[in-house]
């Protein structure tokens, strides 16, 4: 039986070409790894650099979870030469990054204003964009993840700015960049285009291929990038997943590095769980990340500042020690 309730029609949205948008972001916003980097003078990121040469160098898992502001900063080509030097084992992010990414690569340019948008009802509504529902959709009948699926369809396309997805680069060197989607969180699921069932089918079995590489974090590190809630959750899951696994096999995955960037003022000692009355107690990094999944042996780390500085500051120590 179908729904009781009536459905909005899809088919008479107006969707506008990425050409009529003003975009607030372009290719030449982002930052050059040779450019001299902003301040940033976290006194643990040294230590964060050392945890990611040692999983690296022992064949432990190296994750990073992010939030689009990643991208929206400039900070794609630092991200893609970690995957390319091998740095990073699994790239975890939400559905807005694949679609500023997808952007970048196909347009040179990206992201909106909600403010000049909203009040005519053309916020998301561009064809181009919504074109990533095909991608996923086609991806998901060859079995492959949502990620994986933009990641190829990018790199093997002739978008002019394909060098600068990080999809791309994750999927030229066979490192699983991951899409955790909530359903009518993002901009193409406005979309006539939008298959609900090839979406969570797709991200599903990106959920799993996370899983698998959280398996192996015993010794490994896991950074989280600006991500407060995607990030924290789906790590929280797939950490008992695995977890559940090891201890059947006589295992124990206890030994992990896990680092908080983000901007959040955080106070006193940051080892505890904050209690129930304080704000930092609903910041989930804090409490999932810095104290409860690090506290059989591990220990975690919390890098305040804007993502231009921190991200590029642990960068260049982690490339310095490469060479």
């Amino acid at each position: 039986m179908p729904s009781k309730y009536k459905l909005f029609d899809r088919e008479k949205l107006n969707l506008l070409p990425l050409a009529d948008r003003a975009h607030d972001m372009d290719i030449s916003d982002l930052l050059e790894l040779h450019q001299a980097p902003e301040p940033c003078d976290s006194p643990e990121l040294p230590r964060v650099a050392d945890a990611v040469l040692a999983a690296r160098a022992n064949g432990a898992s190296v994750i990073m979870m992010m939030g689009a502001h990643v991208i929206k900063q400039g900070l794609s080509r630092y991200v893609i030469d970690l995957i390319e030097r091998g740095c990073i084992s699994v790239l975890a992010t939400n559905g807005a990054c694949a679609i500023h990414d997808y952007e970048l690569a196909r347009m040179g340019a990206t992201t909106e204003s909600v403010a000049r948008y909203i009040s005519d009802g053309q916020f998301g509504l561009w064809t181009e964009t919504g074109e990533l529902n095909d991608i996923v959709a086609a991806g998901d009948a060859e079995g492959l993840g949502f990620g994986e699926a933009v990641g190829k369809a990018i790199a093997e396309s002739d978008m002019p700015h394909k060098a600068d997805s990080i999809f791309a680069a994750a999927w030229r060197a066979n490192v699983p960049a991951t899409v955790h989607v909530g359903v009518g969180y993002d901009i193409v699921h406005e979309h006539p285009s939008a298959n609900g069932a090839a979406i969570g089918s797709a991200s599903y079995r990106d959920f799993l291929i996370f899983a698998e590489v959280v398996s192996g974090l015993e010794g490994g590190v896991v950074l989280n990038c600006g991500t407060a809630v995607m990030g924290p959750e789906v790590y929280l899951k797939a950490l008992a997943m695995a977890r559940n696994v090891a201890a059947a096999e006589g295992r124990r995955i206890c030994d992990i590095t896990t680092a908080v960037f983000d901007l959040v003022p955080l106070a006193g000692d940051l080892t505890a769980e904050p209690p129930k009355d304080s704000a930092a107690y609903y910041f989930r990094p804090y409490k999932t990340m810095l104290v409860r999944t690090v506290a059989d042996g591990g220990r975690g780390y919390y890098i305040r500042g804007d993502h231009r500085a921190t991200l590029p500051a642990l960068h260049r120590l982690i490339t310095r020690q490469l060479g």
